[in-house]
């Protein structure tokens, strides 16, 4: 019997650096400690786009402009509890321009946040799809950098 795929709503944090270096924000997975992007279930009454701003808070502490186009979207299998089971998720991702990030979140307790170079992010981050996901954001932002400088 196949199971039913879930939709989750992830944001990729980004932020330019004073010298206009991109980072990205990656936080821990709760069990495992895996490298991922802020992501949830979509919560009642808000789009995508801000479900996925909602969670980016919760876990990272973040907020600012969130693109209200996806930029993709990534597969996993998420154990919903101790005795294995599990549903196959599939994460929608939104761009998150991070206009500040607060002394203290929800989740603060619960995950490491760490804002890392994209080379970086990209060694850290251990799913195919996600990886996948985040080297083609990193590519398209380097292309618009390079159109928008004289």
């Amino acid at each position: 019997m196949k199971h039913p795929v879930r939709v989750q709503y992830g944001a990729l944090p980004y932020r330019f650096s004073h010298d206009a270096a991109l980072e990205i924000l990656l936080v821990t997975t709760r069990q495992s400690r895996q490298w991922i992007i802020p992501k949830g279930w979509p919560i009642k009454g808000l789009r995508p786009a801000k479900s996925a701003a909602r969670e980016a808070f919760e876990e990272a502490g973040v907020r600012g402009r969130v693109g209200a186009k996806s930029i993709g979207l990534f597969s996993y299998k998420k154990m919903l509890d101790g005795n294995g089971v599990g549903v196959n998720c599939e994460v929608r991702v939104f761009p998150l321009l991070v206009k500040r990030q607060s002394e203290t979140w929800p989740e603060i307790e619960q995950r490491v946040v760490q804002w890392v170079a994209p080379d970086r992010a990209l060694t850290l981050i251990k799913d195919p799809g996600l990886k996948a996901l985040v080297a083609a954001f990193v590519k398209r932002i380097a292309v618009a950098a390079s159109k928008s400088t004289p």
